[in-house]
């Protein structure tokens, strides 16, 4: 099935579809998600992309990240991508959204408003291998420092709005 992603100005108004790949090599800005689930430890569970990816494949990234299908909602979106690639569910809740662009060295470009959910779960992922390859939790600190170490080993996107992410869970009732 050929996938399509919504196009959307800077507000999140959409502004028409297009195939995703067409999209990425185009730059267009589109509506995406992402999520982050914790366990009761406080480590976020990272998943490192499958090396078959169209892009940033063998890079650690935060739990799940996707595309919303036209009609879907963002929470929806993230649910089924959630358990589609992680094997799991969870209640997830809406966080915040981020705006950024990364180009890639093979000419794509994620443009993307990215909608950020968070989730609690101590259950063990069982990972799609299309999709992902590997998986580990982590504490927050070790992942910052290993992120200073080790810039190349992560996605743009995780790198973009970790801060806002911890800002986030800092002031979040726990």
């Amino acid at each position: 099935m050929e996938e399509h992603v919504i196009l959307v100005d800077k507000d999140d108004l959409p502004q028409g579809k297009m195939e995703k790949m067409e999209a990425h090599q185009k730059g267009l800005l589109h509506r995406a998600f992402s999520i982050f689930i914790f366990n009761d430890h406080q480590e976020l569970l990272l998943q490192k992309r499958s090396r078959n990816k169209y892009h940033s494949g063998g890079l650690w990234t935060n739990t799940c990240c996707s595309h919303p299908r036209e009609g879907e909602s963002n929470l929806a979106a993230a649910e089924r991508r959630l358990k589609e690639e992680m094997g799991m569910t969870c209640d997830l809740a809406y966080g915040f959204n981020f705006l950024y662009k990364a180009v890639f060295d093979d000419g794509l470009t994620e443009h993307e408003l990215d909608h950020v959910f968070f989730g609690k779960s101590n259950d063990k992922p069982v990972i799609n291998n299309e999709e992902v390859e590997d998986f580990k939790y982590i504490k927050l600190e070790d992942l910052k420092n290993d992120i200073d170490i080790n810039p190349t080993a992560y996605t743009p996107w995780l790198k973009i709005c970790l801060d806002k992410v911890i800002s986030h869970i800092s002031t979040d009732v726990k």
